[in-house]
C-alpha cells in the first residue's frame, strides 16, 4: 500500500482558520460530498480536538463505515490512520499547512487507501484522487466562505 495520492490547494486564510475547519469533523458532511456522517468518539483533553472518529463514506467504488485515529501538530499538520473498517484495510492520510506570507496558506493533502476486495491499482488511485480533490475543493470553499462571514 505504498502508493498514495497527493495534491495541494491555496486557500485565502491563515493556517489556524483552516485547521479549525479541518478539526470540526462533525461538519464534514456539510462540505465534503463523499462523507455522509461523522461521529467523534473521543477528544484530546488538552485542546478538545478529535482523537478518534467514525465516518460513513461513499466515493465511487469505495463505500464504508470506518474509524480513524488522529494526531494533531498545532496549526501546521494533522495525520490520521485507519483503526477499524468493514471494506477498507487502509485510509491513512495527512493535511500539511504552509503559510505563504501573503495571507494565503497552501494545504497539502496526502491519502493512501486500500480495500479488502481485489481492485486494480489504477481504480484505487482514481478513487483516492476523487476523495482528495473533492476534500480540498470543499475545504477551500468552506474556509473562504467562513472567513467572509457567510456560513
Amino acid at each position: 500500500m505504498s502508493d498514495r495520492t497527493e495534491s495541494s490547494i491555496v486557500i485565502d486564510a491563515a493556517p489556524a482558520a483552516i485547521m479549525s475547519v479541518i478539526a470540526d469533523l462533525a461538519a464534514y458532511p456539510q462540505w465534503s460530498d463523499s462523507i455522509s456522517a461523522v461521529e467523534v468518539l473521543s477528544v484530546y483533553e488538552e485542546d478538545s480536538r478529535p482523537a478518534d472518529a467514525r465516518f460513513s463514506l461513499a466515493s465511487g467504488p469505495i463505500k464504508d463505515t470506518y474509524e480513524l485515529e488522529y494526531d494533531w501538530d498545532d496549526n501546521n499538520s494533522v495525520s490520521w490512520t485507519l483503526t477499524k473498517a468493514e471494506m477498507l484495510t487502509a485510509m491513512d492520510g495527512s493535511y500539511t499547512l504552509t503559510e505563504n506570507g501573503d495571507g494565503t496558506t497552501t494545504v497539502h493533502y496526502q491519502l493512501a487507501v486500500d480495500v479488502k476486495i481485489p481492485m486494480i491499482g489504477m481504480i484505487k488511485r482514481k478513487a483516492e484522487r476523487v476523495i482528495v480533490d473533492t476534500a480540498l475543493k470543499g475545504l477551500k470553499k468552506r474556509v473562504e466562505s467562513s472567513s467572509s462571514g457567510s456560513v
